[in-house]
């Protein structure tokens, strides 16, 4: 394939064909019109760049369930992690309960009144939070706030019906136990690299933009003794079969996958479940999809780390921040069926949002990864590409929380590295914004 420079792709097919949703992609010039990003506030996290940023007995860590008998039971499944958590901090977990889908101003409400309160010591202010629930439970709204001064994950595991597993709540408690008391033989990671090689625009431009160029600069860190791992290697896998046996070492390992994620069947899914199901799985090609279904039972990455670039591969939201920008260019004749295709794995007015099965089945999976880094909306390859020039590779923004992860840090503190390169694109883009307004103010 050619690839265009000139143009933004989508990680997203859809679940008839399994073909790119959005095969042609959108003129670079669309990018000016998408959503304005949120001003972003000061990280207060960095107030504690005087501490080791992996020592909980600095840095605490702390729980956040939702109220009701359901959290009572989410965080009695837990509870063993909870206690190691205890044990590393040297003194008691905070656990905090909050109401059901917390809108944006309860959130920041919270984060204000609840996380800042004045009633808590510094030192006591935990900067490691975990989420319990789905996304109707602890909502992302709420994550979102927290995230501007914590370093916030979240674990839900849930059945076919979308009831809460209580059981997969407790297998990943006993994993994290077993391997923070065990630990394993192997003192370093292996650094894998894969994009799947369907020959679509969005995986061609992720394998040329992000995975070759972080493959080539790991390879050459290592060689010179500057990264830990254990070994670097790029997966060639076009099966599902083939894809868990280059992924499923006794050693643990830290993975950036390029795929695209599941979405939609062209006229939605027939039943709700069926997204809970299937929605965000890897499409490796037409007749191999690794889901939740396929990935259990299975060693993949066992003790290891999963960076999973897709569309909706961590979940979906109840609101897309790109349904109303998608929604316009739809109304365009050049754009109009491709993108109502997208909007159909968008959610629906009414429709709950969740977490995605697949990375619940990696994290229950007693051979599994310990970490899920995923995105909760649209996964664009902007995201590695430069703000003036689309071609050009951005590779560090995703490179970088990959180095933190070989070096041994929680993936809390990768996820900040990416979050640091996800502001700094903000940024870009807001100027960018800001230099289209002034070019139509002076006509």
């Amino acid at each position: 394939m050619i690839l265009r420079e000139d143009r933004l792709d989508l990680l997203l097919a859809d679940a008839d064909e399994r073909r790119p949703v959005l095969d042609e992609g959108l003129p670079d010039d669309t990018a000016q019109r998408a959503p304005r990003p949120r001003k972003a506030r000061d990280a207060n996290h960095w107030r504690r760049t005087d501490a080791d940023r992996n020592d909980l007995t600095l840095q605490r860590w702390a729980v956040i369930a939702p109220e009701g008998r359901e959290g009572d039971r989410m965080l009695e499944a837990v509870q063993p992690l909870v206690a190691l958590r205890e044990a590393e901090q040297g003194s008691p977990a905070r656990v905090v309960r909050v109401p059901h889908g917390m809108d944006a101003k309860r959130s920041a409400d919270f984060r204000r009144d609840i996380y800042w309160s004045e009633e808590v010591a510094e030192e006591d202010r935990p900067l490691y939070l975990m989420m319990l629930g789905d996304l109707h439970h602890t909502s992302v709204e709420l994550q979102h706030a927290l995230a501007n001064d914590a370093l916030v994950g979240r674990v839900h595991f849930a059945d076919g019906a979308g009831e809460t597993d209580l059981a997969g709540y407790a297998a990943y408690a006993e994993k994290v136990v077993r391997y923070a008391r065990r630990g394993t033989p192997e003192t370093s990671p292996e650094l894998l690299f894969y994009a799947a090689p369907d020959g679509s625009a969005a995986t061609v431009a992720g394998k040329l933009r992000l995975v070759d160029p972080s493959l080539a600069t790991s390879m050459e860190a290592h060689a010179r003794g500057k990264l830990p791992a254990a070994s670097v290697r790029e997966i060639s896998a076009g099966s599902v079969d083939d894809l868990l046996a280059g992924g499923g070492g006794a050693r643990p390992s830290v993975l950036l996958s390029v795929s695209h994620g599941l979405g939609a069947p062209r006229r939605g899914w027939r039943r709700e479940e069926d997204a809970w199901r299937r929605q965000g799985a890897l499409v490796i090609a037409h007749d191999e999809i690794l889901d939740a279904e396929r990935l259990r039972g299975q060693a993949f990455l066992p003790g290891g780390m999963w960076f999973y670039l897709a569309c909706l591969g961590a979940g979906t939201p109840a609101e897309s921040v790109y349904h109303a920008w998608l929604s316009q260019l739809a109304q365009e004749d050049r754009y109009g069926g491709s993108l109502r295709a997208v909007l159909h794995s968008l959610p629906a007015s009414g429709n709950r949002p969740f977490v995605a099965a697949l990375p619940q089945a990696a994290l229950a999976n007693p051979a599994g990864p310990l970490a899920v880094i995923g995105h909760v909306d649209l996964a664009w390859t902007y995201g590695f590409s430069g703000t003036k020039s689309l071609s050009e590779s951005k590779k560090s923004r995703i490179y970088r929380p990959l180095e933190v992860l070989v070096r041994g840090s929680r993936a809390g503190i990768a996820l900040e590295a990416l979050m640091e390169f996800y502001r700094g694109a903000n940024d870009d883009l807001a100027q960018s914004y800001q230099r289209e307004a002034d070019a139509r103010a002076a006509g």
